[in-house]
């Protein structure tokens, strides 16, 4: 089975490579479901057993502490999703309303919903191909252009507004080029926001994701490397934004016996000790779910060595990726097979995905200042993520 010879892509060739690496995996193949594999159910009863459900409770510093040790940032700040900890971030640093936030619109639309929650608004900029994170390069170009000074502040010379802080987001677990982009946020006096939801496990110059920036996030929904059910969390070394970002995620309330007294409007964002408990038993199995991880992408790397007009997105230089979703990147000269080949994966159960819809194109995004952005919209026609849970690892083999 061929597409059109002006796709130049060999749909059966394709489907060959990806049923190489499922051939044993009875179908419906899912994109990515968790791992429970270990501790979980205990800890979890305990929990119940013990009636500490809620946001308190000793599961939700066990918690924080292990995410501390695992990716070596000062201080996690336990919350209800990633949504929540990147609502928070922007605050803390310092994004306010009718401020503009620079993000790429190659994202999960969480990304742009958590700057329009601080009553901002989102600036897209472009992405790259190596990465599909913010591309450093196109974004100095675009900032020289279109930035301009103003009493130590930048703002968009356009819109007169505030540029107030730059989000980057680690595709599918692949870090960007933080080096630069952290190079440039320092030409510019930006603050820089890791949205890395998408990466625990993933490390950049041997720094976990999450920590090089001036705050990160993490997510724990029921589709990431590790689950709680849902949750978040906050990663930050600095001391003072730790322990503002803990008093607003707990309703702002002044500690007391008895008093309820809030010094500042807060958020009812902690997490609850149930979820929490999930988490830790999670993260006693977080590197041997990477290392599966990390098989299973070597396995679709592998399979679609030879393939024409279509590659599996491999981790940057400088990078060790958790590889969350396997990317396949169809060239672009092979764009127009994009549908047909979902739809053929489908047929035959893999539940693939294609990226996201592009930030701008959304209907209450649409009108937000942005970047040109021709990479974002190439990919956004030519990546399916292939199935990816952890499990798989047992059953296709590889080394």
């Amino acid at each position: 089975m061929t597409t059109p010879a002006s796709s130049s892509l060999d749909l059966g060739t394709v489907l060959h490579a990806v049923g190489q690496v499922l051939q044993n995996v009875d179908p419906p193949v899912p994109l990515h479901t968790p791992t429970f594999a270990g501790n979980e159910w205990g800890y979890v009863k305990e929990c119940i057993d013990t009636g500490w459900v809620s946001s308190a409770g000793a599961y939700v510093t066990r918690f924080e502490e292990a995410i501390q040790a695992y990716t070596g940032a000062k201080h996690a700040v336990a919350v209800v999703n990633g949504t929540a900890a990147l609502h928070i971030t922007l605050r803390l640093a310092g994004v306010q309303a009718d401020d503009e936030v620079l993000a790429p619109s190659l994202t999960f639309v969480a990304t742009a919903n958590a700057i329009n929650y601080c009553q901002a608004t989102p600036h897209f900029v472009e992405v790259n191909e190596v990465t599909l994170g913010v591309c450093p390069q196109r974004l100095a170009d675009y900032l020289g252009a279109n930035a301009e000074r103003r009493a130590g502040t930048l703002h968009n010379r356009h819109t007169g507004k505030r540029i107030a802080a730059l989000v980057c987001m680690h595709a599918f677990g692949h870090p960007c080029d933080m080096a630069s982009l952290l190079e440039v946020c320092q030409r510019y006096n930006l603050p820089l926001v890791e949205d890395a939801a998408e990466s625990l496990g993933s490390f950049y110059n041997n720094q976990h994701t999450g920590t090089l920036g001036r705050l990160g996030i993490l997510s724990f929904n029921g589709n990431k490397i590790i689950s709680t059910g849902g949750g978040g969390a906050i990663l930050t070394n600095d001391d003072e934004l730790a322990a503002t970002a803990r008093h607003i995620t707990t309703t702002a309330k002044l500690p007391h016996a008895w008093a309820y007294v809030h010094d500042q409007v807060g958020y009812n964002y902690r997490l609850p000790n149930l979820n929490a408990a999930l988490g830790v038993a999670q993260m006693e199995q977080l590197p041997n779910l990477v290392e599966q991880k990390r098989r299973i992408a070597q396995r679709y790397l592998d399979a679609f060595a030879d393939v024409e007009g279509a590659t599996i997105l491999a981790e940057p230089t400088n990078a060790r990726s958790n590889y969350w979703l396997n990317a396949l990147v169809l060239d672009a000269k092979c764009a127009a097979a994009h549908a047909d080949l979902l739809q053929a994966m489908h047929d035959r159960q893999w539940l693939v995905r294609p990226i996201w819809m592009p930030m701008h194109r959304l209907g209450m995004y649409q009108h937000c200042p942005r970047a040109q952005l021709s990479v974002t919209e190439s990919l956004a026609a030519r990546v399916v993520n292939l199935p990816s849970s952890a499990h798989l690892a047992q059953q296709i083999g590889g080394a």
